[in-house]
């Protein structure tokens, strides 16, 4: 599935949550890297919810940690047809279900010179 969002600018709550260890060490044995401490958020049109909730409830990529953290599901994505990474889906958030949150090693705002508003595509 490809399909284009709208950068946006979240809580600022991924932080804190992606620089925690059980974290960063699941996803560098799933994943391959460690993520930068904070998530590209992507409005998405809300036709595409259907299909990203299916998504989402059959997906098995599973990080649970043994403390009051939340679950984190994940499946790898593509931002933009060339930066590898993961869109996240925390069992614990506060976002509308249209907003996806992409994971890579990277500062993504910094390395694309992405702001609020910039139209992205993501691949997953």
């Amino acid at each position: 599935m490809k399909i284009d969002g709208e950068v946006t600018t979240g809580l600022g709550k991924a932080a804190y949550f992606l620089s925690q260890d059980f974290y960063t060490k699941e996803f560098k044995k799933n994943l391959g890297f460690i993520p930068y401490p904070g998530t590209l958020n992507v409005v998405v049109s809300e036709e595409y919810l259907d299909e990203i909730n299916k998504i989402k409830n059959e997906c098995e990529n599973l990080i649970k940690p043994d403390t009051d953290f939340g679950a984190v599901k994940f499946i790898e994505a593509k931002l933009n047809d060339e930066i590898n990474g993961a869109i996240v889906f925390p069992a614990k958030t506060t976002h509308e279900e249209n907003y996806l949150e992409f994971i890579s090693e990277n500062k993504l705002r910094d390395e694309l010179n992405l702001k609020d508003g910039d139209t992205v595509s993501l691949e997953f």
